[in-house]
């Protein structure tokens, strides 16, 4: 931690007449999962591509660990594309071995690897099937073992839960934290937000080829933050006047119980709505509301247009 792995400084790329990346600028800490965020068309698959050396920025550079982006970089990068690129008609057995001898692995080396993930994701029995027999769900895990099977020290996930069901998904995402844990630098592109609070330490979102947010998870939510609390109490119910420190959002009404969410007003903290609350009812939880990644992506995203 404390080093970046990725340095991606000024880059732009154009497509006839569209511009996919505008000087867009980040640096992805070494050790760390970095969520690469937007809609649709934002631009991230070409940033994507850039890193993997697929196609080159008209302008800017990238650093892999502070040297200039360059070929032998490529073995130590894992990618899972969006659009899957399994052989359709080839076993998966020998489809994978291939892949795995391509990143320079020996036969004896790549055999004893794949046995672990095929053990380990519990399709041993997949190894003679071929991949136009599989569902995409089964596709997307052997895809998942061709990513990871050379232990690369950069991860690149470019929308790695589609296709799966909720259970696959978790495996995955376990398996992401997992390989996160014993020292890999992942970046995960999505536009799904539900994931990224869960595995994101960092996150830059872009939208229609600029950056328009970018840092680490925790500090963005703090920023965003409002002095909403919802409080549960039991009592009497309370008409409250101008002399409350908050504004009344919404309120409902269980059996004598009150559920109320505020807005504490500007220079008052919540310990002012405590004491105003107290001496007239009884306080069963008190929870501030912090806007999620999702709500942020929305706000930021239509602010932006």
């Amino acid at each position: 931690m404390g080093t970046n792995m990725i340095s991606i400084r000024h880059i732009v790329k154009q497509y006839a007449s569209q511009r996919a990346l505008d000087n867009v600028s980040m640096e992805i800490e070494r050790g760390t999962v970095f969520g690469l965020l937007g809609p649709n068309g934002a631009g991230k698959t070409s940033l994507i591509r850039i890193i993997n050396q697929i196609t080159a920025p008209d302008s800017g550079e990238i650093l892999f660990n502070r040297e200039k982006l360059n070929q032998k970089h490529i073995e130590r990068i894992g990618y899972l594309p969006e659009e899957r690129g399994l052989y359709k008609k080839m076993k998966i057995g020998e489809q994978i071995l291939y892949l795995a001898r391509l990143k320079g692995l020996d036969k004896q080396e790549a055999m004893r690897r794949i046995k672990y993930w095929f053990v380990k994701l519990e399709i041993e029995s997949w190894w003679d099937k071929k991949v136009e027999d599989l569902s995409k769900g089964m596709q997307q895990k052997v895809q998942f073992v061709a990513t990871v099977l050379h232990e690369p020290e950069l991860l690149i996930l470019d929308e790695p839960f589609t296709g799966f069901d909720p259970v696959n998904a978790e495996i995955i995402k376990n398996e992401i934290l997992e390989l996160n844990k014993k020292g890999a630098t992942i970046i995960f592109s999505t536009h799904r937000m539900e994931s990224v609070e869960e595995l994101c330490d960092s996150i830059a979102l872009l939208n229609l080829s600029h950056k328009i947010l970018n840092g680490k998870v925790k500090d963005i939510r703090n920023t965003y933050r409002n002095g909403t609390y919802l409080l549960e109490y039991e009592g009497d119910h309370l008409a409250f006047n101008g002399s409350a420190p908050f504004t009344l959002l919404s309120e409902t009404n269980h059996e004598g119980s009150y559920q109320v969410k505020v807005k504490i007003q500007d220079g008052k903290k919540v310990n002012d709505v405590l004491h105003y609350l107290l001496p007239l009812v009884t306080i069963n939880r008190v929870e501030e509301i912090v806007p999620t990644m999702n709500e942020i992506f929305i706000q930021t995203v239509s602010k932006s247009k």
